[in-house]
């Protein structure tokens, strides 16, 4: 009996484990969440430094009045934002007319996500942790047709690992010499002691369901792989040396997060030091809290022993606050979003600004690469299931329209008021300006075409005999609004009134 709960046990601790790259990274990994998410994660977690002597209560009450400012959160949501600021193109050849294709789309993970949202979500990831996974599967009820799956209502469906859950994996040489994925093996569901883990490899899936808490397997199920091949397909940020391990966006950003968070810690604690010193007294001196508080003492009590107030000499709060604003500077050189998520009393030459965008947009054209290859992987997966031959593409932008819109402004109303004597010089200005000013696209090709089509011409005022020269068409039509006539228009009335 013995040996068959030895095998057990096992079986699951096999069945549970991790390779030697996973368990070394899966500290860091459960950082870089806790570092994302904030919140009660990270009070939980412990990140604020504890004092040698502190109490429990003391370092409790000082966790849940230590704010955090979640600058990981904050970069990676500025790199989304411009990420997903279009709908990328996707031109999916003869499986547009799926009749599966619709219903995909609108629920590619049978969770409700659109397509859309799901790449998104996957981008946020793979930001966090470096990298991310994207299993594609489809079920498998025995029809003998694609008709009757259509009937069913069969199609692939979307998963996203985190690199939390997906323990092992191999990569395997072919012929060629390409790298293909030969084995891998996740935790497909956590339900309270019960743990759903997936097996892929060429050959087969396997599934097996653990209860932890009774050391018991209670369900292995060995399954075909329909395809021949894993369905998986990984999605890196930026590739590290080593093969199924990405490099995160966030790994230094959490660091300086962390000293941030510990420099507010001592800032509430200077602030209350300051305001409320510590009183030095006897046991059996009675002394009370508060302004204006009574300290009654024994009269025979000795004079060196009287109460007194402890003078507190730490670091002031000043120069804690500029080392954490030195701490976010590097935060925002690190992460390129310095010209992004400015404060407002920092100021930035233009050309300084415009390094930073520049860097920024590398980057996001770097992580927009990523993804469309991740996505097209996806796609031929897709294609391979459904009986297609893969002739689509996928295009995410790759530049982005970064750019301080204000300072713009301001610099091409001025470079036009600058009085230059050409009307090119003019109309091309006045196309930059419409650029910045104008988001709709066909508004947009409007006004270019009125700027090009206008001819300058004078304006007369019959009033006042003033003749202005409209450069412009709102020129134009706001002299127009002010009384100003075309001067054959004047000679026009002239010619009537002599008839009149």
């Amino acid at each position: 009996m013995s040996n068959a709960t030895e095998t057990i046990q096992n079986e699951i601790a096999k069945v549970l484990s991790g390779n030697n790259i996973y368990n070394s990274y899966k500290k860091q990994y459960k950082f870089l969440l806790e570092s994302y998410l904030g919140g009660d994660e990270y009070r939980k977690a412990g990140h604020l430094a504890r004092y040698q002597t502190e109490t429990s209560a003391e370092y409790d009450l000082r966790l849940r009045t230590t704010p955090l400012d979640n600058h990981c959160q904050s970069v990676v949501s500025v790199y989304t934002s411009f990420l997903f600021k279009e709908h990328p193109l996707r031109d999916l050849g003869s499986m547009a007319d799926d009749p599966m294709m619709q219903s995909f789309y609108m629920d590619c993970d049978y969770e409700g996500r659109t397509l859309d949202h799901f790449m998104r979500d996957l981008s946020i990831w793979v930001s966090v942790f470096g990298h991310a996974w994207m299993i594609v599967s489809k079920p498998n009820i025995g029809a003998a047709t694609r008709a009757e799956e259509v009937e069913a209502g069969v199609r692939p469906y979307l998963s996203m690992l985190t690199p939390m859950f997906v323990t092992d994996w191999q990569w395997t040489r072919n012929n060629l010499g390409k790298y293909e994925l030969s084995y891998l093996k996740y935790i497909e569901e956590i339900n309270g002691d019960v743990t759903t883990v997936k097996e892929w490899s060429t050959e087969m899936v396997k599934t097996t369901v653990v209860d932890e808490n009774q050391n018991d397997i209670i369900e292995s199920v060995v399954e075909e792989n329909q395809l021949g091949k894993i369905p998986a397909v990984i999605c890196y940020n930026k590739r590290s040396s080593v093969r199924g391990v990405g490099v995160s966006d966030i790994a230094d950003i959490a660091d300086l997060q962390k000293f941030i968070y510990n420099a507010q810690s001592e800032v509430d604690q200077s602030i209350r030091l300051n305001t409320h010193p510590s009183l030095v007294k006897t046991p059996n001196t009675q002394a009370g809290i508060g302004a204006g508080a009574l300290i009654h003492m024994d009269e025979s009590m000795d004079p060196g022993l009287k109460p007194y107030l402890l003078e507190f000499n730490g670091t002031s709060v000043e120069s804690i606050y500029q080392a954490v604003d030195q701490a976010i500077e590097a935060i925002d050189r690190i992460a390129n979003t310095g010209a992004v998520r400015a404060k407002e009393n920092k100021v930035m030459s233009g050309v300084s600004r415009e390094v930073e965008f520049q860097m920024l947009n590398s980057r996001l054209a770097s992580k927009a690469q990523s993804i469309e290859l991740a996505e097209e992987q996806m796609w031929r997966l897709w294609a391979e299931y459904m009986g297609y031959d893969w002739e689509g593409y996928i295009k995410y932008p790759m530049s982005y329209n970064i750019r301080d819109t204000y300072n713009d402004l301001e610099f091409y109303i001025k470079a036009l008021a600058a009085g230059v004597p050409s009307d090119t010089y003019k109309r091309e200005v006045y196309k930059i300006i419409a650029d910045l000013a104008v988001d709709n696209g066909d508004a947009y090709k409007t006004v270019v075409d009125e700027i090009d089509n206008f001819k300058q011409h004078p304006m007369y005022n019959p009033e006042t005999g003033e003749t202005v020269i409209a450069t412009t068409e709102a020129e134009h039509l706001a002299l127009g609004a002010q009384g100003f006539i075309h001067p054959e228009q004047a000679t026009v009335r002239n010619i009537d009134g002599i008839q009149n």
